[in-house]
């Protein structure tokens, strides 16, 4: 059955399948794979390295709802509280020493 170029109902039987042009020659997985490398490249010249935690669930529901009473993100809160506390035992390590200045006078007899 050959296809008449003036046919309007005849499905187009010899052109390609209709619907949305593929875009992407690779598969979802190969496609999150790359865009998963990529993003470790980009952490890793941005000088951040990736660390895993294994804690219970409580502390994650905790971790969480005080990230959203601060309006920020986990890495970012123990980033915080790590900073915070290595401030304070550097402060506890060596105390400040008084700024008076010491007098020495000479007494002439």
């Amino acid at each position: 059955m050959a296809k008449a170029s003036s046919d309007r109902n005849t499905i187009d039987l010899f052109g390609k399948s209709p619907g949305r042009p593929r875009t992407q020659p690779l598969t979802r997985k190969d496609q999150l794979k790359l865009n998963k490398r990529a993003q470790r490249e980009k952490e890793k010249a941005q000088g951040l390295k990736r660390l895993e935690l294994i804690v219970e669930q409580d502390i994650i529901d905790k971790l969480d709802e005080l990230c959203e009473l601060n309006g920020i993100k986990r890495a970012e809160w123990l980033t915080l509280q790590i900073n915070k506390s290595l401030t304070k035992s550097k402060a506890i390590k060596s105390p400040k020493k008084s700024a008076k200045p010491v007098s020495t006078t000479i007494s002439a007899e």
